[in-house]
């Protein structure tokens, strides 16, 4: 008897399982095309053809033929990389182009107005104050001359007179620099200009719709030494001058700042001086209007830093953000949220670069993991 009631019990359990298991079923594929119907909102990261060579900290430059330079960074604990190639969109493709005149990682990139780029500082082992600038015309480079003051990770901002400002980063001796420098395309030359108000690496600069440019976080000094800043400041064309600007409502460094249409600034990730175990989900925006930051309610859906230049102002207004995790999203200013996009870059991709093409597409290439593994892959972001 005891043995019938144990079999009875069986099969009611067993019936039971088999009336709710479609009903899961379906549960399951309803929250499946709910996430996929999500990532085709946001658009899709799919690999592409590698690159030609394993690189980080490079820069990624879109050219006005609408081929972009590749140029320089570093594999490994080695120097800087002297090799440069160039990504064909038509056919998502990487050919070999002529070598940098000097190795270079940690340099800056910047499309001129007469179509050049100039390359400028980086470390090779040496901190170097070489420059050199790329003719598309006809793919090669030739020297620019000497900057002010050797410098790698520092930022480089095209001003609306033309001028690309140089400001921050680390020179000779490990030396944190608050100094700033002026190229000049028409003389081919560079000159100093105004000093920032604090020494900075791993900070921000961007180009604001007024012609100022805004400075943000990063750091000086390194490991138990190190200072994050919450400080930001302003340079002005106008006299050559930087002036203190409001606090970013964290420290951070490594991260990046992106001009949305609205003229406000996104100021996403980054990290405390943990590094990448202190990596910010946070996000904030800077009103020039006011010259407040305003943290962005909704995190983001990762934790990102060592993302500078893959925050990329979309054709549609929104904001991908590419690097410092293995997936991609995007930020809606309109709704000041955060979305996932579909495709998986397999690993974190930290000093990656991301290109907006002119087709409307995002480049992404190569970068590290956190175990210094650098890449050579590449990436198209489709919206």
């Amino acid at each position: 008897m005891k043995n019938l009631k144990n079999q009875m019990l069986f099969f009611l359990m067993l019936s039971m399982t088999f009336v709710f298991a479609p009903s899961c079923r379906a549960q399951v594929a309803t929250d499946e095309r709910k996430t996929q119907t999500n990532f085709a909102r946001e658009g899709v990261v799919s690999s592409i053809r590698n690159m030609t060579a394993k690189r980080a900290a490079h820069t990624a430059t879109l050219l006005d033929n609408g081929k972009v330079l590749i140029a320089g960074g570093f594999v490994g604990n080695g120097g800087g990389l002297s090799s440069v190639e160039l990504f064909d969109p038509t056919s998502n493709t990487f050919t070999s182009a002529e070598n940098l005149t000097s190795a270079r990682a940690g340099h800056t990139a910047t499309r001129l107005p007469n179509g050049k780029i100039l390359i400028a500082g980086g470390y090779n082992g040496d901190y170097l104050n070489s420059a050199e600038v790329f003719d598309p015309t006809t793919n090669r480079f030739s020297s620019a001359g000497r900057m002010v003051t050797a410098r790698s990770g520092h930022v480089a901002t095209l001003l609306n007179d033309g001028k690309v400002l140089l400001a921050g980063g680390v020179g000779t001796g490990w030396t944190f620099l608050a100094d700033a420098e002026l190229y000049d395309p028409k003389t081919n030359t560079f000159s100093a200009t105004g000093g920032m108000t604090a020494a900075r690496e791993s900070h921000t600069a961007t180009l604001l719709k007024d012609g100022k440019v805004l400075i943000a976080g990063g750091h000086k000094d390194r490991r138990s030494a190190i200072t994050i800043y919450t400080s930001t400041e302003i340079y002005n064309p106008a006299n050559g001058t930087f002036t203190a600007a409001g606090n970013l409502t964290v420290k951070r460094h490594k991260h990046d700042a992106t001009l949305l249409a609205d003229g406000r600034v996104l100021i996403v990730g980054g990290s405390d001086e943990r590094d990448g175990d202190g990596a910010y989900q946070n996000a904030e925006v800077f009103n020039p209007g006011g010259g407040s930051f305003t943290a962005v309610k909704n995190n983001m859906n990762f934790a990102r830093y060592k993302l500078q230049g893959t925050a990329i102002l979309l054709k549609n207004g929104k904001i991908l953000i590419a690097g410092g995790a293995n997936r991609a999203e995007v930020f809606d200013p309109k709704t000041n949220s955060f979305s996932f996009t579909g495709g998986d870059m397999g690993t974190k991709r930290l000093f990656a670069t991301a290109t907006l093409l002119k087709n409307g597409q995002v480049l992404i290439t190569g970068g590290y993991t956190d175990g210094n593994i650098v890449s050579a892959n590449a990436w198209i972001y489709r919206a």
